[in-house]
């Protein structure tokens, strides 16, 4: 019998591992699982402390009646979560907003990125609730909407312009990533490899993870299956942070070079963007803007200091996926509620 915390990352795992194998297979998704974990997050309204990240996004998503390339995208992308947390057995373990922002965090770290903290935990917004008038445009990241929307939609979230700069480079980023990278490259990692639990092997006596494989280990979830159960987060004041598996070396194909992927390439390299290295281009001329003087210092910023924009980049993700969300009670909601977020202020351009 496993304990809660060995079934929360067991589940945690299923769930990163069914949006690798949907990357996998279509590595343009890889901008679009980002795009809906930072759109239900954006849905949150400071002045009202309604909205946020519980998984309404899915349900905006599923209704919309657009039939564009994009809106597809999104849905595919929001039918994969749903088909993941169905296959799940311990529903109570995962909500469909835990998934939405692990499903955000799995994709930057696909692409080489750094391992995005997600805190467990959210509540889902109720099966017959209406989608939050707050809810964002869901072309908000395509270059349709103007700019006074896109800056409008951080600001009444209640975020910087520090975290807008480093979520938004994070958007362009793993997009040019994922565009530069040799068509067959993503299939050809050796990740994952399988072999029975408890032995201890050579690299030789591993195999590649089949379908009959991931079946098995998804079925082995859902033994002991308690519909009552309920997780809690265990220890004083530690909280549970999920992480991933793997290495940041093991993303789903080989690297674009040798060396090690840093997203603040991107930011170093912003006044070159194109719509050919990218379908983000619009960012570029929006963080580059003279109205956003505090947006283009933080650009400048991260374009000479990899490091720093990493760590940056975890702090604004935690906080945005965190903006006014409600947890399961127990210990997520005594540790959790009302907790003042860490921010990243926009006056702290020298240190």
């Amino acid at each position: 019998m496993y304990g809660d915390q060995e079934l929360r990352v067991s589940a945690v795992d299923s769930l990163r591992e069914s949006v690798r194998r949907a990357l996998l297979q279509k590595p343009k998704l890889t901008p679009i699982f980002l795009e809906m974990a930072m759109l239900d997050s954006l849905s949150y309204d400071a002045e009202t402390n309604e909205g946020g990240p519980d998984g309404s996004i899915i349900k905006a998503v599923m209704s919309s009646k657009d039939t564009d390339e994009h809106t597809k995208n999104l849905q595919e992308c929001a039918g994969v979560l749903l088909e993941a947390k169905k296959n799940l057995k311990r529903m109570s373990s995962i909500t469909i907003a835990d998934a939405v922002a692990l499903a955000g965090a799995e994709a930057v770290n696909a692409v080489g990125g750094p391992v995005l903290p997600t805190q467990l935990g959210r509540t889902d917004t109720a099966p017959k609730a209406p989608i939050p008038s707050s809810m964002p445009p869901l072309n908000l990241f395509t270059g349709d909407c103007t700019t006074e929307v896109v800056y409008d939609t951080f600001k009444s979230a209640g975020l910087t312009e520090r975290e807008m700069t480093a979520l938004l480079g994070c958007l362009l980023s793993i997009d040019t990533i994922e565009k530069s990278t040799p068509e067959g490259d993503w299939k050809q990692n050796g990740k994952p490899k399988f072999r029975e639990a408890g032995k201890i092997g050579r690299m030789s006596d591993f195999k590649k993870l089949t379908d009959e494989d991931i079946e098995a280990e998804l079925a082995k979830d859902g033994m002991d299956d308690d519909d009552d159960e309920s997780y809690t987060v265990s220890g004083d004041d530690g909280w549970y942070i999920a992480d991933t598996f793997g290495t940041a070396e093991d993303k789903m194909g080989k690297r674009v070079t040798k060396g090690k992927i840093e997203l603040s390439t991107a930011l170093k390299n912003l006044s070159q963007t194109t719509s050919e290295t990218t379908q983000y281009s619009w960012v570029s001329s929006f963080l580059l803007s003279k109205e956003l003087p505090t947006a283009l210092q933080w650009v400048n910023k991260y374009g000479s200091k990899p490091l720093l924009y990493e760590k940056d980049l975890k702090v604004a993700y935690n906080a945005l996926t965190q903006l006014g969300a409600e947890y399961t009670g127990g210990k997520y909601e005594s540790l959790l509620k009302n907790k003042k977020r860490k921010t990243l202020n926009d006056d702290e351009l020298h240190f």
